[in-house]
Order: C-alpha cells, then sequence, then structure tokens
C-alpha cells in the first residue's frame, strides 16, 4: 500500500500486521496531509474506547499515543502490550520525550535485545546520550557504527548534532546536517538543525524556509515551532506564529512557553497602528533633536548649557528651571532667553523631566579582578540564551555580558517581542554567573 493511499484509520483499528513499516505510513500520511492528523486522532479514541484488548493491540494504541504526543498513557499502554521489540522501542521513545533518558538508553538496549533494528537502537542510544549531557559518549557511541548507517540521514544528524554539543567546529556541523538533508529531505532533526544554525549567524529567510519544511513532518519537533513561531513575529506575521503556537498546544495543552509566545502573539497582533500618531511622534522626535547651537544665544548662556552637557532642544525640555538656575552664572536673563527659544518650538521647560534617561552604572575595571574583567567581557552568547532572548540582545545592540549588565529589566522589556518569560531567563542565567541586571 502506498503511502497516498494509505488508510490512517484502517492501519489503526484493522487487525492487518502492525511495524515500522506500518508506523511510517502513518507518519508520511499526517506529512502530507495534516488533516490526517485528526482522523489518526479519532482512530485512536476509537481504539481506546474497546474494552478489550490483545497485547498486540495496546503495542498499536500505545505506538499511536506517542506520536500524538500522549506519552504517559503510551507508557501505561505499551506495558500491557506483548513485550516485544516494537514495545520496547516506543517505550524508550516515550522516556526519551519526558527527558528521562537513562531509562530511554535501558528501553533502546532491551529493544535491540529482543531484535529491535540494531542500528536503529544504537543511534537512539547516542542520541540520549548527548542529551543526557553526555556528548562525549554520544561520539563513542556513534564511532562504534560503521558500514551503510554511516551515509544514512539519521546517522550523519546525530553526529553533527554531537559535534556542535562539543562544541566542534560549526562548518563541520553545517556540513553534517546539509549531507543529513540531500540523503533525506524531509528529515525534520537535520532540517531543524540547519536552520538553527541558519538562525544564528543571522540567515533568516533560509531559516524560516528549513524551519517551515521541519514543521510540515510528524512528529514535529517543539523547538522547530517555537522557533519559527518567534521568526514570524519578527517579520510581523502574528497570525502564523499562533498557528505555530497552537500545534503545540494540541499536542501538548500545558506547554508554559507555547502559551505564554500564544499570549504575546495575539496580543501583538491586535495591536492598533496609528500612523498618523506616529508620523507626529516623527516630528515631535526631529524637534527634540535639533542642536541647541542653531540658534542665536548670548555668550553667558550658550556657556552655560556646554557645561551643563545640554547639546539638543530635548536635553532641555528634559530640564527643570532651578537645575538651570543651579548652574553658576546662570540667571534670570538667559532663563528668559531660553523659555523664548522653546517656545518657539512649542516646548518648555520640565516639559519631559520625567523621561530624563538615568546614568549607566561605570564599570571601573582598574578596581576589578582579572577574573571578573573576563567575566564582563566574555560574549552575551555563552550565557546560551533561547532564540527571543538572544534576537533582542541583537535589536538593542548588545554583546558582551558587561553591556548587558548596564541595562534594567524595564530596558530590556522594551525590546519587541520580549517578555517577562525572556526576562526571567536571562535573570536566571545571570544569577548562575553571581550577576544581575542594573536595578535588580
Amino acid at each position: 500500500m502506498s503511502i497516498v493511499e494509505s488508510d490512517v484509520k484502517q492501519v489503526v483499528l484493522g487487525g492487518g500486521p502492525f511495524g515500522p513499516q506500518e508506523i511510517k505510513q502513518i507518519v508520511a500520511a499526517v506529512s502530507e496531509d495534516f488533516t490526517q492528523y485528526r482522523t489518526l486522532r479519532d482512530a485512536v479514541g476509537e481504539l481506546e474506547s474497546r474494552e478489550e484488548r490483545s497485547p498486540a493491540a495496546s503495542v498499536r494504541l500505545g505506538v499511536c499515543q506517542y506520536l500524538l504526543g500522549r506519552y504517559s498513557s503510551a507508557i501505561d499502554t505499551l506495558k500491557q502490550g506483548d513485550g516485544g521489540a516494537l514495545a520496547h522501542y516506543y517505550l524508550a521513545k516515550c522516556h526519551f520525550a519526558q527527558e528521562r533518558f537513562e531509562q530511554a538508553i535501558a528501553s533502546f538496549e532491551a529493544a535491540k535485545g529482543a531484535g529491535y533494528n540494531s542500528d536503529d537502537c544504537t543511534l537512539s542510544k547516542a542520541e540520549s546520550q548527548r542529551m543526557s549531557g553526555h556528548p562525549e559518549s554520544a561520539l563513542a557511541t556513534l564511532d562504534a557504527l560503521s558500514g551503510a548507517v554511516e551515509q544514512t540521514a539519521e546517522y550523519l544528524y546525530q553526529r553533527g548534532a554531537t559535534v556542535a554539543a562539543l562544541g566542534g567546529n560549526t562548518s563541520e556541523v553545517v556540513a553534517l546536517y546539509e549531507r543529513a538533508v540531500e540523503g533525506d529531505p524531509n528529515h525534520p532533526g537535520a532540517l531543524f538543525g540547519l536552520a538553527r544554525e541558519n538562525d544564528r549567524h543571522g540567515n533568516e529567510d533560509l531559516a524560516v524556509d528549513l524551519y517551515e519544511r521541519s514543521a510540515q513532518q510528524f512528529p514535529t519537533y517543539m523547538g522547530t515551532l517555537l522557533n519559527l513561531g518567534v521568526l514570524y513575529e519578527d517579520r510581523l506575521q502574528f497570525d502564523k506564529a499562533q498557528q505555530c503556537y497552537l500545534r503545540i498546544l494540541d499536542q501538548h495543552p500545558n506547554h508554559a512557553r507555547a502559551r505564554l509566545f500564544l499570549k504575546d502573539a495575539q496580543a501583538s497582533g491586535d495591536m492598533y497602528y496609528d500612523e498618523e500618531a506616529q508620523r507626529k511622534r516623527d516630528r515631535a522626535s526631529q524637534v527634540l533633536n535639533v542642536p541647541v547651537s542653531d540658534f542665536e544665544l548670548s555668550v553667558r548662556s550658550r556657556n552655560c548649557l556646554q557645561k551643563m552637557g545640554i547639546e539638543t532642544l530635548g536635553d532641555l525640555a528634559r530640564c527643570t528651571e532651578a537645575e538651570l538656575l543651579a548652574s553658576k552664572n546662570f540667571g534670570e536673563t538667559s532663563l528668559v532667553e531660553i523659555r523664548e527659544m522653546l517656545a518657539s518650538k512649542g516646548l518648555s521647560l520640565g516639559q519631559f523631566a520625567t523621561t530624563k534617561p538615568e546614568p549607566e552604572p561605570t564599570f571601573e575595571p582598574e578596581f576589578m579582578s582579572p577574573d571578573e574583567q573576563a567575566l564582563l567581557e566574555r560574549p552575551i552568547a555563552d550565557l546560551n540564551l533561547s532564540v527571543r532572548a538572544r534576537k533582542c540582545m541583537i535589536r538593542l545592540g548588545l554583546n558582551t555580558i558587561g553591556e548587558l549588565l548596564r541595562r534594567t529589566g524595564d530596558d530590556l522589556l522594551e525590546c519587541k517581542n520580549f517578555g517577562v518569560t525572556s526576562l526571567n531567563e536571562v535573570r536566571e542565567k545571570l544569577t548562575a554567573q553571581g550577576l544581575k541586571l542594573r536595578g535588580d
């Protein structure tokens, strides 16, 4: 039966054979037409409602529950199965999805012992080792493989991801991902890895294309949908971003980040953009940036403003009369002159006094230890921030940890698509280094 002709409902509910080939048919059918996801879900619901199930039917149901992202239910169901290779393999996949990597490794070994494809089990074991924080062990597991498996898309992807986890050469990582995609243009992991590398290096158009291709595969990587949603928001495509987050929540209703990102995307999409108001703000900004040197002022007034560091009309509008009069040699005559100059542009002293920026703290390297200086000079990339938080750093022009520490939480929240979740993430990363944002 070809992929196009495959009847998802019949594969799930029928009494025919059920193994890796039939699972591939379900996966391919949903990837080709996502409306088949509902068919799969309905068929699983019908199979769940049957009062009596054979051990083989329990394995069939458990695998399908895994495909739907219902990992806890899948584990319970698979344990009622026949204890065969397929049951062990998908028990391992469920443990992996729930980040219980040691249990996943044990179940992959059990699946291998029960006769499941040895290369598939070994590659999955390597992925579990890498995700559990042991990329060296993962690389050793991959090195132990030989033969045709080394040319498969899954092997090339796992090797690329492992080299990346070890901090290896980016060019090598990208080359491995590209070879994987050449071998299998629909490999979700390789597409995701390649998209993420391009995203990190600012190739957003290519990253979006690769993320979209990865998102078409089933089951879809949650990271693919999250990162793609963020990129859509950057492009003001809020409807597409919401679709990404809703797809996650359809499978994982309690996914906290997807819920928060969805809320942000909905709020951004509902914002009313008043073009005339924006034009007025632009004109006002231009006036505030007019230098005071453009006006004919007395020598006394010009010298006083220069000493106070006042260069533009905006600087003056943020300054109060009391502050000017407190300056040496600045009297009532100069004050009248300044008032008239501002009035000619529709401004007044102290008009924007509440918006005066707080002075940034000065870092004095001579009073810091070499270790402290080195920490502040480290790139922000060393904090391993999420895509959303990292893009905010780029927009703000922040490159080092020292530059980040000069910002307050409110400064960061002003950045587009940066919310409380991202702020908490930044604070947690800094706290781990014994650091805090300004004002915290």
